[in-house]
């Protein structure tokens, strides 16, 4: 009888087989895609940009002003990171995808200094 495997396990596995990303950044998208999907009365399908939307919230919400520098930390530059990061998940059966879905969906988004540096910025120069 085949013993079935942990998150973690999983998530090191992927990382073996794609190295661009820490374990850390495909445990915070699936935060981030649990905290988007909590966003919603019921549950449905959410599109690349409303998990886009949610994740820039929930690193916010996590790590303030730190949020760009720690998803940099982790390998993640771009929004397209982000969907790599999905697709890796949906492929290895942690998340999943309509057949519209795509990894386009997740190219250039929002940019990260707008999306993570401005919101901390003040008129002060």
């Amino acid at each position: 009888m085949e013993q079935k495997k942990s998150l973690f396990e999983i998530l090191e596995e992927i990382v073996k087989v794609d190295g661009r990303y820490e374990v850390e950044a495909y445990n915070f998208v699936l935060l981030a895609f649990n905290f988007s999907m909590s966003k919603f009365d019921e549950h449905r399908h959410i599109s690349g940009k409303e998990l886009l939307e949610g994740i820039r919230e929930y690193a916010l919400d996590q790590y303030g002003p730190m949020a760009r520098t720690v998803l940099e930390h982790w390998g993640i530059n771009t929004t397209e990171d982000f969907g790599k990061i999905v697709f890796n998940l949906v492929d290895n059966g942690l998340l999943g995808k309509s057949e519209t879905d795509s990894i386009d969906d997740f190219k250039d988004v929002f940019d990260f200094s707008s999306a993570f540096d401005n919101p901390f910025r003040t008129n002060k120069q």
